[in-house]
């Protein structure tokens, strides 16, 4: 079992930046894909990003490549998710989420943990 708390959500305005952080307890995540979900108010909730635990690897979605880093502190047992220009259209709770499969998936399906989740409000 794994507990995912996130936290670093708040209020920016558009082109600043905010670092997300998602603090595991129960397991090491050193075993898990983790990874980073958003949904905005009315939508599905979407895949932003990820880390593979096989290989390393990160895969991020086409509107966030470029302004958003996923990275994680093993040491730590925490991920996080640098956010850097920031647009209102990145407004959403963001959600932290754990996976067994040593591939990225981007489909929620595939993963096995989720956290709380933190609000993050990009105004114009």
């Amino acid at each position: 079992q794994v507990q995912l708390v996130e936290s670093g959500g708040g209020l920016v305005q558009a082109g600043g930046s905010l670092r997300l952080s998602c603090a595991a307890s129960g397991r090491s995540i050193t075993s898990y894909t983790m990874g980073w979900f958003r949904q905005a108010p009315g939508k599905e909730r979407e895949f932003v990003a990820a880390n593979s635990w096989h290989d390393g690897r990160t895969y991020r979605t086409d509107s966030v490549k470029g302004r958003f880093t996923i990275s994680r502190d093993n040491a730590k047992n925490t991920i996080y998710l640098q956010m850097n220009s920031l647009k209102p259209e990145d407004t959403a709770v963001y959600y932290c989420a754990a996976s067994f499969t040593p591939e990225v998936f981007t489909s929620m399906s595939a993963y096995n943990y989720w956290g709380q989740g933190t609000q993050v409000t990009v105004s114009s």
